[in-house]
């Protein structure tokens, strides 16, 4: 992809409940406590929050149609509580630099219901919130 969306390779880590790993600055890659790798969503290039792949994925859609249409809107997750736990909460605006980094090399398979439900989140007063994946229709 070109413009505000990198796809290179990345890391850490998916907590429970749909939280994540969230740093300052990444130092390097490692696996989280089920072995898997993650992906990572750079803010403003000083923010950034590890998601899983498939996860990031979804999310990457669901903010670049949103960015395409010219809205606005708030982005939250829970952080990793191995960084102290909470949540996160940015403004994401055009005006703003995102980057995704990928650290697998295929194109996750996705859920257009997942997208309609992050799309429903992301249109609500709250905004975008990564929400547990629904089962695929067949």
């Amino acid at each position: 992809m070109g413009g505000a969306f990198t796809r290179i390779y990345s890391t850490i880590s998916l907590g429970a409940n749909s939280g994540c790993r969230h740093t300052a600055r990444p130092l390097f890659d490692a696996p989280n406590d089920k072995g898997q790798i993650m992906g990572k969503l750079t803010y403003d290039s000083n923010l950034t929050a590890d998601f899983d792949d498939r996860v990031l994925a979804h999310i990457q859609l669901v903010i670049g149609a949103k960015l395409r249409r010219g809205e606005s809107f708030y982005f939250s997750w829970r952080d990793d509580p191995l960084t102290g736990g909470g949540r996160s909460t940015v403004w994401v605006h055009p005006g703003i630099s995102l980057a995704f980094k990928y650290f697998g090399g295929k194109v996750p398979t996705l859920n257009r219901d997942w997208i309609e439900a992050l799309s429903l989140s992301a249109n609500s007063a709250t905004g975008l919130q990564v929400v547990a994946e629904p089962a695929e229709r067949l």
